[in-house]
């Protein structure tokens, strides 16, 4: 069975971060959505509700599994006996990062990282920005699923009431 992981913070999902599962999910029997915890920075949403909306959008793909993580992607990777990392590249900035973390994970567990351009639609998109231009009242309609951005809406809205 051809297996692979898309890892991430999803805080929240994206139509780019879609982009990359769906075509992921044409390549592999099975592709897991690692949303991983950052002890560091705090979400707009929890992680469980961040796996929550990737459940519900990723549903049509039928071979999907989101789970959290917190530690080493590796260690994420051999516990499930994944040998492949899919990362997403919006631009040359993005791989100068990436390539750093796919030789250093190849290095301690031999996990293979696979790179994919995204699309021009989205080679701007980051959920930083999504929430940024949201909690200022732009539209970020046409970047997320729908039920994401009503999401994103009622909580910017819920934390702007506070």
């Amino acid at each position: 069975m051809r297996r692979a992981v898309c890892p991430g913070s999803f805080d929240p999902i994206t139509n780019g971060h879609l982009d990359i599962i769906e075509r992921a999910s044409k390549l592999y029997d099975v592709v897991h959505v690692a949303v991983l915890i950052n002890k560091n920075k705090q979400g707009l949403f929890t992680v469980e509700e961040r796996i929550a909306l990737i459940e519900e959008t990723c549903a049509r793909y039928g071979n999907i599994e989101v789970e959290s993580h917190h530690g080493l992607l590796v260690d994420f990777c051999k516990e499930r006996g994944i040998p492949a990392i899919i990362k997403g590249l919006r631009a040359v900035s993005d791989f100068d990062y990436e390539l750093q973390m796919a030789q250093m994970n190849h290095g301690l567990s031999g996990v293979e990282t696979l790179f994919v351009p995204t699309s021009p639609t989205y080679s701007f998109l980051s959920s930083s920005l999504v929430k940024e231009v949201a909690s200022y009242g732009g539209d970020v309609s046409h970047l997320l699923p729908a039920t994401v951005h009503s999401r994103l809406v009622e909580r910017i809205a819920e934390r702007q009431a506070q």
